[in-house]
């Protein structure tokens, strides 16, 4: 007599998705909270956004844990710890393409279990409590795209500058620590989690864009090396080798000038405990040169 399944439990991540975040995506789908209008552009992130919104509509989420590379900080890593934020998020490069009022609910008590998780792991931990802080406009954009609803509170974890200032190496051993401590908080809070690292891949961009923005006659990755590097990683992630991607992080980073060097990719393979099983490429595409690829990971127990 074969057992019965194992149950999964309560306090998991559900899935966990590399979102990448081009201010773009937002403005060509025209929703009510942007200001810009667009007639179309970058469709197939769009639609792979869309295929990954299709595929998780029947998970059961509690909460959305999205670590942003543009949510800078020199002291450690800072975690969003006040109820509510409201506010105008305006993208200092294209503030043309992205003025987004936000309205949104932060889970204060995950925030606080990441915080001590964190610091019982002997990283550097701080708490934003200013209700007037403006939430970064990379955490957003990949929680809007991933749930355009709003229906869920979310958790943002700031990107530290230890890979700027004491290299890859260093920084990239800190974002593994910061993922367990994640993990961690999650199972301990019982919460059932959509992670998100918000990130490009390759990230040399152009310096000037056509007169019509969404113009896709203009768009193509930025030099044929980038796409080597892009093509290798989203081949390793398809191939459940995400050690193996982590090893070659640090050489990855310096060759495409990728935006991982901010941690958010590394920090969720480790929360996901770096899966050995085949991350799923809901798309791959440029975004005024850079290299941008939706991958989800759903673990195997919530898969069945």
């Amino acid at each position: 007599m074969s057992a019965p399944p194992t149950a999964a439990p309560p306090g998991r991540i559900v899935a966990g998705v590399l979102a990448p975040h081009p201010p773009h995506l937002v403005y060509a789908e025209n929703p009510p909270q942007n200001e810009p209008r667009a007639e179309c552009g970058w469709e197939v992130l769009r639609w792979g956004y869309e295929r990954l919104r299709r595929d998780y509509e029947n998970k059961v989420f509690d909460v959305i844990v999205v670590h942003s590379p543009h949510w800078k900080t020199t002291q450690g890593t800072h975690v969003l710890a006040v109820p509510e934020f409201k506010g105008l998020s305006v993208d200092p490069i294209f503030p043309h393409l992205f003025r987004y009022t936000y309205d949104l609910r932060v889970d204060v008590a995950l925030a606080e279990a990441i915080l001590e998780e964190g610091r019982a792991a002997g990283l550097e931990m701080q708490a934003m409590r200013n209700p007037d802080f403006r939430v970064d406009y990379g955490a957003i954009i990949s929680c809007h795209l991933s749930r355009p609803a709003w229906d869920l509170p979310i958790v943002v974890l700031s990107s530290n500058r230890a890979h700027f200032d004491f290299g890859n190496e260093v920084g990239e051993q800190l974002q593994v620590r910061l993922g367990e401590a994640t993990r961690r908080a999650i199972e301990k809070t019982g919460r059932r989690a959509l992670v998100l690292a918000s990130n490009s891949l390759s990230h040399r961009h152009f310096t000037e864009e056509p007169a019509i923005p969404e113009d896709m006659s203009h768009e193509h990755i930025y030099h044929h090396g980038q796409y080597l590097w892009d093509m290798r990683v989203i081949g390793l992630m398809r191939a459940g080798k995400t050690r193996q991607l982590i090893a070659e992080m640090p050489d990855f980073i310096d060759g495409a000038i990728s935006e991982c060097k901010d941690g958010s990719l590394t920090w969720l393979l480790s929360a996901l405990g770096f899966p050995e099983y085949p991350g799923e490429l809901y798309g791959y595409g440029t975004v005024i040169g850079t290299g941008n690829a939706i991958v989800g990971w759903v673990p195997p127990v919530e898969a069945k």
